[in-house]
């Protein structure tokens, strides 16, 4: 009988890609179901664009191309990277992968030996702790004060480091809860990593969708930190591109050289066409992202003025991202829908069955207590969801 190998026999599917594969199930049967699970944006990509592959095809640029990406492609993340961190990359400093996941995955297999901690501050996106595990890493949850208000302090970094710790996993803005870590905290968690040695995955794939005074700041920028962190980000969010699958990573010679390698012997490089369309993503009109942005902002302040009106639900005010981190536990022992509700993972169920509603349960992200619910689609459509999660509480 054929066996499962045993790195992957205890790997766990995506929540949150699950459910929105069940959500879209019942919306195929012609459910009317609020779909708020996906990390998706609801607008089309930009023309200019999409025009960039078209051209891209008519050119005949339908071959492989390097496997680490195309000259001009690396030239454009280069000019984007100088502007986000402040640091120059030569082109064997830079990465182009299929989506920022991959680019993780290819880190984490280049950084993480058998035994090595790697501390994850909790709330966390759901890939990380799997992505560790299956390098035969030690996950090492950092705890977040409730003081800090969701957004990492480098004290919440001391008390989890152990004698094995290597690295750490930075996510800023954070999916799921929107938090941003502010640019003062990033200092003192960088002269940490410097103090202790440690290298740092810094996942920035958001950091053009930030909202109100919150300030944007990647830890590479920072003194000591250049040569010891890998810079994470792509095009999926902020451009409306999730589906042409275009992430990039950027650091030391050496990891990105590993890293390379191992893209050679598993994916090879990613789509060319795609690849076209991310070089106009990133050299031409930015006028887009900021519309988008803009309308995020006020989607999320819809959404936060509506669930304050909704007992037993407490928000967490995002400063980034398109995700709204409820905090449910008001609502624990109470039987919703004919189901008793121990926790989110009940809540969603009712939601989705009884309300034709879809969120995201916090267990796939470290706290089984609170919820996410995307506001990456319209207002039309997160009021009938909003309706819909309160009426059946009412109810």
């Amino acid at each position: 009988m054929l066996k499962v190998a045993s790195r992957l026999a205890d790997l766990a599917p995506s929540p949150t890609m699950a459910l929105d594969a069940k959500t879209k199930a019942l919306i195929a049967q012609g459910v009317d179901v609020v779909n708020l699970t996906a990390g998706e944006p609801d607008f089309d990509t930009p023309d200019h664009i999409r025009q960039a592959a078209v051209e891209a095809i008519e050119k005949g640029q339908t071959r492989y191309t390097p496997v680490g990406g195309t000259p001009a492609l690396k030239a454009a993340v280069a000019r984007q990277l100088a502007e986000d961190t402040g640091n120059t990359y030569a082109a064997d400093e830079i990465l182009v992968s299929a989506g920022a996941k991959h680019s993780l995955y290819n880190a984490v297999m280049a950084l993480v030996e058998p035994g090595d901690g790697v501390l994850l501050p909790v709330p966390y996106w759901v890939t990380y702790p799997e992505q560790i595990r299956l390098a035969r890493g030690e996950v090492q949850l950092v705890t977040i004060d409730p003081a800090h208000q969701g957004a990492l302090e480098v004290e919440d970094v001391q008390k989890a480091i152990r004698p094995n710790t290597r690295g750490v996993i930075l996510n800023s803005p954070s999916n799921p809860s929107g938090a941003v870590i502010r640019p003062e905290a990033l200092r003192a968690i960088a002269e940490l990593a410097v103090e202790r040695d440690l290298w740092v995955i810094s996942d920035e794939i958001y950091g053009q969708l930030v909202y109100d005074n919150a300030v944007q700041t990647s830890i590479a920028s920072m003194p000591g930190m250049r040569d010891r962190t890998i810079v994470i980000n792509g095009v999926s969010k902020a451009y409306a591109m999730t589906g042409w699958r275009i992430g990039y990573a950027a650091g030391p010679k050496a990891i990105i050289q590993a890293m390379a390698n191992l893209q050679s012997q598993s994916t090879s490089n990613p789509t060319s066409i795609a690849q076209a369309a991310a070089v106009a993503a990133l050299t031409g009109p930015q006028e887009p992202v900021e519309r988008m942005r803009q309308e995020f902002d006020r989607r999320r302040r819809f959404v936060l003025s509506r669930m304050q009106n909704i007992p037993g639900l407490t928000a967490v005010e995002p400063k980034g991202a398109f995700y709204l981190w409820v905090d449910m536990s008001g609502l624990k022992g109470r039987t919703i829908g004919g189901r008793e509700i121990r926790n989110a993972d009940d809540l969603a169920l009712s939601w989705l069955e009884e309300a034709r509603v879809s969120v995201v349960p916090g267990s796939g992200f470290g706290m089984p207590d609170f919820f996410r619910m995307s506001y990456a689609t319209s207002i039309e459509r997160l009021d009938t969801g909003l309706q819909r999660m309160a009426a059946l509480l009412e109810g």
